[in-house]
């Protein structure tokens, strides 16, 4: 997973944001700012939380102001960064059991959503008629983590520019949207705190969206959906080896994509934290202390995805990939909640 966080679809022909430390300290400190009321707003309104609060904050601000250039690099540290430190430290918050436990009853969902989400991309390509390439990579966004799968990927399949745009700019428009709509479903079928942390980790698409939708339901199904949506973010691995071998035995040269470059290494110090919680190496407040640097990263993090997202970009997908990621979406959504009600998880 090259990135967890829900990154926007960048234009094709813009240039990398130069990274100076004046850049980096402006838009961190932009960042932090925002965050900073997000956190007053999420106390006052604990329905909503600090996240999402963050997350709508970064987005009013980022359409309606047009922001100095020199901060557009620490967006994007913001964005590809800190939501993987702010993953690690939340590991402080779970016994090594719970991890375990967690990982394994969720990993049998994960297999069968994910496979039902590339056959449902298959076939809703047939009537809809998108390249493959971008077929593919809605596909796999929807399946595994959204933007990040799409990112390592693309290397494999090798799509053009505009394709990519497109997947990324479809992924994240049903991110923003899982992120309101899957609390307010969560709460009208009577999901337990356990059972929406399952259901929001399997079925939406990039990190940054699970944790915000899941924490603002409850601190259980916060830590819940994390564990879960990391099982399910280490099947990138696999799963881009799987598409590396079909595209090879089409076209050689398509087989020199690196799994160690593409592998969510963020995870193992995920687990990490919860080995340190685990066996108490670390004193209580030490960890407590932590434990508030990772929630205000994480909210930092969701500012920047509000910040550079644009939302006259994102309406402008076209109707056709928007389709087909509303029915891959639809697929792993209401399948999750079907085997999860087979499985009596609620």
């Amino acid at each position: 997973m090259a990135s967890t966080a829900s990154t926007p679809a960048p234009t094709p022909a813009s240039p990398p944001p130069t990274r100076t430390p004046f850049s980096l300290v402006s838009g961190l400190l932009l960042c932090a700012a925002i965050a900073i009321v997000a956190t007053w707003v999420g106390v006052r309104f604990p329905l909503l939380g600090a996240p999402v609060a963050g997350l709508l904050l970064g987005l009013v601000v980022g359409n309606v102001l047009t922001l100095p250039a020199h901060t557009e690099a620490g967006i994007q540290f913001s964005i590809k960064k800190l939501l993987k430190w702010a993953i690690i430290g939340l590991g402080l918050r779970l016994p090594l059991q719970q991890l375990w436990s967690v990982g394994r009853e969720s990993l049998s969902i994960t297999l069968i959503t994910l496979s039902l989400a590339f056959v449902a991309a298959f076939l809703a390509n047939r009537w809809l008629k998108l390249s493959r390439a971008l077929s593919l990579l809605i596909g796999a966004g929807t399946a595994i983590c959204g933007g990040s799968a799409i990112a390592a990927i693309a290397p494999i399949i090798e799509p053009k520019k505009q394709e990519l745009a497109l997947a990324l700019t479809t992924i994240f428009l049903f991110n923003l949207v899982a992120v309101f709509l899957f609390p307010f479903i969560g709460h009208t079928l009577g999901l337990s705190d356990a059972a929406f942390g399952l259901w929001a980790g399997t079925a939406i698409n990039d990190t940054s969206s699970v944790v915000a939708a899941a924490y603002s339901y409850s601190q259980e199904a916060g830590d819940i959906a994390t564990i879960v949506k990391l099982t399910r973010a280490s099947l990138i691995l696999p799963v881009c080896l799987i598409i590396s071998i079909l595209y090879a035995r089409e076209q050689s040269d398509r087989s020199n994509v690196s799994m160690i470059d593409i592998f969510p290494w963020f995870i193992l110090g995920f687990v990490l934290a919860a080995v340190v919680h685990t066996l108490g190496i670390l004193p209580v407040r030490v960890e407590y202390a932590l434990l508030q640097v990772a929630d205000f990263m994480l909210v930092m993090a969701l500012v920047a995805v509000g910040l550079g997202s644009r939302l006259k970009q994102l309406m402008s997908a076209g109707v056709r990939p928007l389709m087909h990621g509303t029915i891959v979406w639809a697929v792993v959504a209401i399948s999750a909640l079907m085997i999860m009600k087979l499985q009596n998880f609620w």
